[in-house]
């Protein structure tokens, strides 16, 4: 009698466990999750993708920021981002980045995520700050950013301008003191 009672709870269980698992990996339709992802707190700018003293070389970047809010009704799991980064007004992209964001811990309805961090892997490249700040070639850039889900086709989210915003300082010259200039 007991075996019979502890074999029907541990089938229970199992049951259960295997439905909810089931429930957390549906996967959405392109339609559902168009409806489920709203992106909060857009924060663009460039960033050091390389720099080098000398020769002098710096390499700026586009870089996104951003987080996902849930607007649906089953939690958010297995999204994968494309950026597709592109300077305004030119057909080609000039770099991208493709990260799968939401993975271990789903983002429920009406909660917002992790912030989600992509950085292009091409740019803009000078000799310092001053160069890529007057070279013609770095001009207004935007980004397209794209979204899929398990069972989903890629959506467009929206299309983003990066702002002219550059995070990076260079490093101050080294200073030679009036003592070691005399050895």
């Amino acid at each position: 009698m007991k075996n019979n009672a502890a074999r029907t709870a541990v089938i229970g269980a199992a049951l259960l466990l295997f439905a909810t698992i089931g429930t957390a990996c549906k996967s959405m339709s392109t339609d559902e999750l168009k409806k489920s992802i709203t992106i909060e707190d857009m924060e663009t700018k460039w960033v050091s993708k390389y720099f080098q003293v000398w020769p002098p070389r710096l390499i700026l970047v586009p870089q996104i920021s951003f987080r996902v809010k849930n607007t649906g009704t089953q939690p958010l799991t297995y999204v994968n981002f494309n950026a597709v980064f592109s300077f305004k007004g030119d057909p080609e992209n000039f770099g991208d980045c493709f990260l799968a964001a939401v993975r271990g811990k789903p983002v429920p309805p009406g909660e917002l995520s992790e912030v989600i961090t992509m950085k292009s892997n091409f740019g803009v490249d000078g000799r310092d700050l001053k160069s890529i700040e007057t070279n013609p070639m770095w001009k207004p850039a935007e980004t397209r950013l794209f979204a899929r889900s398990k069972g989903s086709q890629f959506i467009l989210i929206g299309i983003y301008d990066i702002s002219r915003q550059i995070d990076f300082k260079e490093p101050e010259a080294p200073q030679i003191k009036k003592d070691e200039g005399k050895k």
